[in-house]
């Protein structure tokens, strides 16, 4: 496109009627005033932390579910009402959140306390200190606050995969140095299970409370999709049937609001881009397919070639066969390693592989018993057969299979 082109089409872009009112309404960083249907869970975390207020050490909290379940929007929102009383009350709260999965953030045991010393006022080098010096740094700035300190670690299995569980273990054990603050743990998890992998001492310290999240239904996402659309839309250019096939595509993959969400943002996007005047069903199927592709071609490229060779596994048998099951997807994998001149992981490794596949949603499985040959996990691809082809072709280049 030449430049006079460009300008045209910016000027063009400009005087378009957009189908939107606010798109920001429809992005994963937007915080609505009110959380639907958490009442349950905002209750509950709310009365686990609200002591901090009589300046007495919360209990730590673990708080889990599946992805898009709301838990970090739910305790952000409790956070910032929690604030705005403690501000208004002079009270000495302070509450820091931290996305365990953002790299150079809390990758490292160093790194995420260089990160939290300086959240307190105490600049750490990058790299250089030893990692005793650097608590203790952090140890002094957080006594110096005479405060109770409430720290949100968001996706807190990617911190101990990465940092190991040592860092839990010396966080909870803060406050028998402290004197005149105190620290609390809110600990996030997509990963359901991570916490009983977790040396004892560490659990048993973490723990104290814990919040389950459960999916939401078809109707609880339809509500919260219409809350969304009212403020992100234009008054009638949602068709008949949007918001339903929306959640209804959601509903069966363990009610991921951020997904029924992002469906309808890039649904907005496809009809506004052609300016049609209205968002219809036939819209969401784009939509669907598109985030469908960019998940999927997003882990092909991030993963790691045994992650890749699993997957390539499971669709080399479901290709051939209407199921799977991880004892053959195992020993296909293990031909692959061969043919590859990769070194095999171990069957239970790639059976956590395979784990790791449902929590992003490529896969869903069932457990089948087999009677006295104990039981089997049954594999089923999540992705739409349309991308198949392409999925496969992208992986026998990337692991130089043709």
């Amino acid at each position: 496109m030449e430049k006079k082109g460009i300008v045209s089409f910016f000027e063009d872009f400009l005087n378009n009627q957009s189908l939107f009112v606010d798109r920001n309404v429809l992005l994963s960083s937007y915080m609505p005033e009110t959380v639907k249907h958490r009442e349950k869970e905002i209750n509950k975390i709310a009365n686990i932390l609200a002591p901090a207020l009589k300046h007495q050490k919360p209990s730590n909290l673990f708080v889990y579910g599946n992805t898009g379940t709301g838990k970090t929007l739910t305790t952000k929102h409790i956070a910032d009402n929690l604030s705005l009383v403690s501000k208004d009350k002079k009270i000495a709260l302070k509450i820091i959140y931290i996305n365990c999965k953002l790299k150079r953030v809390a990758d490292t045991e160093y790194r995420l306390l260089a990160q939290l010393a300086g959240l307190f006022g105490k600049a750490i080098p990058v790299t250089g200190l030893p990692t005793d010096e650097v608590y203790r740094a952090f140890y002094d700035a957080v006594e110096r606050q005479s405060a109770i300190v409430i720290l949100i670690l968001d996706e807190i299995d990617q911190l101990i995969k990465r940092a190991g569980d040592g860092i839990l273990y010396n966080l909870t054990r803060i406050n028998e140095e402290l004197k005149n603050s105190k620290i609390s743990l809110v600990g996030i998890s997509n990963n359901t299970t991570f916490i009983e992998n977790l040396d004892v001492r560490v659990k048993s310290s973490l723990s104290e409370e814990d919040v389950l999240f459960a999916p939401y239904n078809a109707l609880e996402i339809q509500g919260i999709l219409r809350e969304r659309a009212s403020k992100a839309f234009k008054a009638n250019v949602l068709g008949q049937g949007v918001i339903e096939k929306c959640a209804a595509y959601v509903a069966r993959e363990y009610g991921d609001a951020r997904k029924a969400i992002d469906l309808l943002r890039v649904a907005g996007e496809i009809a506004d881009r052609r300016k049609d005047k209205t968002i219809n069903t036939e819209h969401i199927d784009e939509a669907e397919e598109k985030l469908e592709r960019e998940k999927i071609f997003d882990i092909i490229k991030t993963q790691p070639k045994q992650f890749q060779l699993v997957l390539f596994s499971i669709l080399s048998i479901k290709s051939n066969s209407n199921s799977a099951y991880t004892g053959e997807i195992y020993d296909f994998y293990k031909k692959l390693c061969f043919k590859t001149g990769l070194r095999p992981l171990t069957q239970r490794r790639v059976s956590d592989i395979i784990g790791e596949f449902e929590l992003i949603g490529i896969i869903s499985t069932r457990t089948i018993s087999k009677g006295r040959y104990g039981r089997t996990r049954e594999v089923v691809l999540s992705v739409p057969s349309s991308l198949l082809p392409l999925t496969k072709k992208i992986l026998e280049e990337g692991l130089s299979l043709t």
